[in-house]
């Protein structure tokens, strides 16, 4: 088997399993996403959507964002941790989006990783889950199901992320950086791994790793 047909194989149980992957994070607009995702850095997706209606409540928009203080901002993220540099973060941002780009989120890599606490990771989950342009965000997790299934021998996301765009299908990568997601909660986790059950880890996970 080639690495394509390998690829190909992998895409397509992940659309049997995983066929319709909804975008993680409770949002309602660009701005509402990228403060999510900023928040999800080390901290998991469901914790993020219980903290942010309280944020959201008081400040949903860039405009009433800095009208809070960055210790306002602090107590209402605490449960996500992180929050003395999540909360510079986003008052930082929220102050250059009014500045820069009248209040809104700007649509290109360069100008989103030049805000406050956005790095690349944070940039490409806006580019594809809200501007729908082709990137494919890599976490810690999907390096992981990515080394454990063979797609890469990467010792950091920045090398998955290079080798899984060139081994995945352009128009593909919207829709499989979410499949890969759901699909490691479900059936491949990083603990209590089962890869016999795994219907992907069964077929193509790394024969060191089995033991």
């Amino acid at each position: 088997m080639t690495k394509a047909e390998k690829v190909a194989d992998i895409i397509q149980l992940l659309d049997k399993y995983e066929p319709n992957p909804a975008i993680p994070l409770d949002h309602k607009d660009a701005y509402t996403l990228l403060i999510s995702v900023l928040l999800s850095a080390q901290c998991t997706d469901v914790r993020v959507n219980k903290t942010t209606p309280s944020l959201f409540q008081l400040a949903d928009n860039p405009f009433d964002m800095v009208k809070l203080s960055v210790e306002e901002i602090r107590e209402i993220i605490k449960p996500c941790g992180l929050s003395p540099m999540k909360s510079k973060g986003i008052h930082g941002l929220s102050q250059i989006l009014i500045d820069k780009y009248n209040g809104e989120v700007p649509n290109t890599f360069e100008a989103l990783e030049e805000l406050p606490a956005v790095g690349h990771k944070t940039a490409s989950v806006l580019m594809t889950q809200w501007f729908g342009i082709p990137a494919f965000p890599v976490d810690t997790h999907i390096h992981r199901l990515a080394y454990r299934w063979g797609l890469t021998n990467g010792k950091s996301v920045e090398q998955t992320e290079k080798d899984l765009k060139r081994l995945i299908p352009v128009d593909k990568w919207n829709k499989a950086h979410l499949q890969f997601i759901y699909f490691g909660r479900e059936y491949c986790p990083a603990r209590g791994h089962v890869w016999t059950e795994c219907p992907i880890c069964k077929k193509y996970m790394r024969k060191e790793l089995r033991d």
